[in-house]
């Protein structure tokens, strides 16, 4: 198996935050690691509070006192010159997000980069058609007409935070509906991932005509600066992607202030495959699905149902192909699956694989560490009880556990048997039969046959403890919006 090679020249460059309108240094800085190497890529700003504090400061004056809120042909203008900025920096940003996130090249032309900075374009679309105002009609009130109607209006400012899985992906679909509606925005990237995210500030900056303070861009190893937008008086919303621990704890600070909250938080989704399944189709997909970007999504199927009978043919078909899956240096084409972020993430999930197999799972393939760099083979558990730990909670890893089910009863039961509710798949021949399964798992997103809910133009989010809300789509712009309702005497 080919290793990576040594850590990317000419991607770690120094960056520069963005506060009002200004790329500006810190005080500070930390590093950021090739988790392919584990060696050293680069050094990022480490925002003060101070300079979060000027940041809220500057999205609140350029919402309360600039044109940009209300001036949609503006937004529109600027929308597209960030578009046109990301596609010309697009193999700059590429080599970045492989060398800092891991992220394998294949993954970067489409979740990983290329679709998100198409994210783009489809909300400057989006604005110029979408109504900003629904007529209501007139009715008859105590003898006089009275005319009815709502304007959707910006929602003024707002926190985005994003984690390190999908850096470019996760800041563009809040940063583009959020500008398309007319709010202000702070982005504060992951502090594992900062120099993509110091990036796309750079770009704002210097190739755009977005006003000074409409978009700030902090990076901070300390989390007290993500403490402070969510608190701040001055902050309307929070825009946030990550755990669900971490989503708890921004609910609960932001409602000293009564802001609106988006969360897009953990899932441990399921994925039932039913007794008349193509059973090696079904293996397939769970292979790929669970080592996309090394099990670093929250919408992967880490749970595998499967009919008891036939469990132990459907674990050869699945260890099959994740024997198959390659892995290796991210940066060369044939690559499918990069490292795990960190050596820290690396224990976790190697902490957990182990105490999934002290409880009684058997341990199929996989389950080794592999240096240098932070890489953890595809991993099969079998056998794994239903109300276990690795079968409850989110690893963030490629692990895979097979839960044997006694007919579709049981496996709905088992599939909502979790605090999650982001995602899911079931596999079936008889199309009426797996919808009917799908519909009773509850979930904000579904694939029914490897079907794939992922575009720009279809709402993604959760339910239950997997988040609040909805983005991309035309949900996705109307999170950022608020609507204010008139009424007029007209005789």
């Amino acid at each position: 198996m080919p290793l990576p090679n040594s850590a990317r020249t000419g991607v770690g460059a120094a960056r520069r935050l963005l506060v009002d309108g200004r790329l500006v240094d810190a005080e500070r800085t930390f590093a950021t690691v090739d988790p392919a190497t584990g060696e050293v890529l680069g050094h990022a700003p480490d925002a003060t509070a101070a300079q979060a504090e000027a940041a809220v400061t500057a999205a609140r004056r350029a919402f309360d006192t600039t044109g940009w809120p209300t001036d949609r042909d503006l937004r529109v203008r600027c929308l597209d010159q960030l578009h046109r900025a990301l596609t010309e920096h697009l193999e700059e940003l590429r080599e970045l997000t492989i060398a800092e996130v891991g992220a394998p090249r294949m993954l970067t032309h489409g979740q990983q980069l290329d679709e998100p900075v198409e994210l783009v374009r489809y909300y400057a679309d989006l604005l110029r058609t979408h109504p900003l105002a629904e007529d209501l009609g007139e009715v008859e009130y105590l003898g006089q007409r009275h005319h009815r109607w709502v304007e959707k209006e910006a929602g003024g400012v707002l926190a985005a935070i994003v984690p390190y899985n999908y850096p470019v992906q996760l800041a563009l679909a809040k940063l583009a509906p959020a500008l398309a509606a007319g709010c202000t925005v702070v982005l504060k990237g992951a502090p594992d991932t900062p120099l993509i995210t110091l990036a796309l500030g750079e770009l704002v900056a210097e190739h755009t005509d977005i006003p000074a303070g409409v978009v700030n861009v902090l990076t901070s190893s300390d989390a007290s600066a993500g403490e402070l937008l969510t608190t701040h008086p001055d902050v309307d919303m929070v825009s946030f992607t990550g755990s669900t621990a971490t989503g708890r704890r921004i609910m609960a600070a932001a409602s000293g202030t009564v802001k609106k909250v988006f969360l897009e938080l953990g899932g441990k989704s399921a994925l039932v495959v039913l007794d008349d399944a193509d059973f090696a189709a079904a293996a397939r997909y769970a292979a790929y699905m669970v080592c996309l970007h090394a099990g670093q999504s929250c919408a992967i199927t880490s749970r595998m149902l499967v009919p008891r009978r036939h469990h132990d043919a459907i674990v050869e078909l699945v260890a099959a192909s994740l024997e198959r899956v390659r892995y290796g240096d991210p940066a060369r084409p044939r690559t499918y699956m990069g490292p795990l972020i960190s050596e820290r993430q690396r224990d976790k999930v190697d902490g957990m694989v182990r105490r999934a197999v002290a409880a009684g799972a058997t341990l199929v393939t996989g389950g080794k560490r592999v240096d240098p760099g932070f890489f953890y083979t595809p991993t099969l558990l079998a056998g794994v009880g239903p109300g276990s730990e690795i079968a409850q909670e989110e690893v963030f890893g490629p692990v895979l556990a097979v839960i044997p089910y006694d007919g579709d009863e049981d496996a709905v039961r088992i599939a909502n048997d979790s605090v999650y509710g982001l995602s899911g798949a079931v596999h079936g021949a008889d199309r009426e039969r797996a919808l009917a399964v799908a519909r009773r798992i509850r979930t904000g997103t579904f694939s029914v046959n490897g079907g794939n809910y992922f575009f720009a133009d279809t709402p993604f989010g959760g339910c239950k403890q997997s988040g609040i809300g909805r983005e991309k789509g035309v949900d996705g712009l109307e999170e950022f919006m608020e609507r204010k309702t008139f009424g007029e005497v007209v005789g």
